[in-house]
């Protein structure tokens, strides 16, 4: 058992992971929101989750290594600086960060790897999503992450061949090219397509999220497992062995 503390306390995210911890064997060490104190937080838990926002990472990160705990981040929207944060950060602690913390999200990631590297850069990949109207950033973290996994299994650089938005007269689709497309509205919790199509076929991997719960009860297994580890940035495919 486990005394957990959350950032982001206020945040959907925020309440259905307090939910799930109070549905557990674990118990609440309290939450913080935006301006509230993170440090007293961290010093009375055993591991602190962060679904907070971007800028508030560095304080978080400085939070956790003050007080020696772990830290799981789902926080979205990070760029290039903030991951250069949480690998100083991962010296000193564990550090779990992921764009998604559904374990069914981490196999469909292992899926789309074995995939894209099996089939190579003849065969397309686009990637789908659809959020919530409330939803701020796009890609969203998992498409993101599922594109990484296409990426890493064809040994390029996402961020040199991704293709974010098409408009007008685009011209061929550059070969090796991956493709985001964002979608918003209504209250969809997360729906994520990824599609290889090669010459007459299509492969479709694809994961539905039905209710946020999912989420929380994936970062409260993430949190628990990170308990106790060596120092390290670790990811979900961690969690689960893979």
């Amino acid at each position: 058992m486990a005394a957990i503390g959350i950032i982001g306390r206020d945040g959907r995210m925020g309440q259905a992971i307090a939910a799930a911890i109070e549905a557990s064997e674990h118990t609440l060490a309290g939450g913080v929101d935006r301006g509230e104190d993170v440090a007293g937080l961290a010093d009375r838990s055993d591991a602190l989750i962060d679904f907070s926002a971007p800028q508030a990472l560095e304080g978080n990160l400085h939070a956790a290594i003050g007080a020696g705990v772990p830290l799981l981040i789902g926080t979205t929207g990070l760029e290039e600086g903030h991951h250069r944060a949480i690998d100083e950060a991962a010296r000193a602690v564990p550090v779990l960060q992921t764009g998604n913390t559904s374990l069914g999200v981490t196999m469909l990631a292992k899926l789309v790897r074995e995939a894209a590297g099996a089939l190579g850069p003849a065969w397309d990949i686009e990637i789908v999503e659809m959020h919530h109207r409330r939803k701020v950033d796009a890609p969203s973290g998992t498409a993101l992450l599922l594109g990484e996994a296409a990426a890493d299994a064809r040994g390029i650089d996402l961020s040199e061949n991704a293709e974010r938005g098409r408009d007008g007269h685009t011209g061929a689709r550059a070969e090796g090219a991956i493709g985001f497309v964002a979608l918003r509205g209504g209250t969809v919790a997360g729906e994520h397509s990824v599609i290889l199509a090669g010459e007459n076929e299509r492969i479709v991997l694809s994961h539905v999220a039905e209710d946020r719960a999912l989420f929380a009860r994936g970062a409260l297994t993430g949190t628990a497992w990170l308990i106790g580890r060596e120092p390290g940035r670790y990811g979900m495919e961690d969690v689960l062995g893979l």
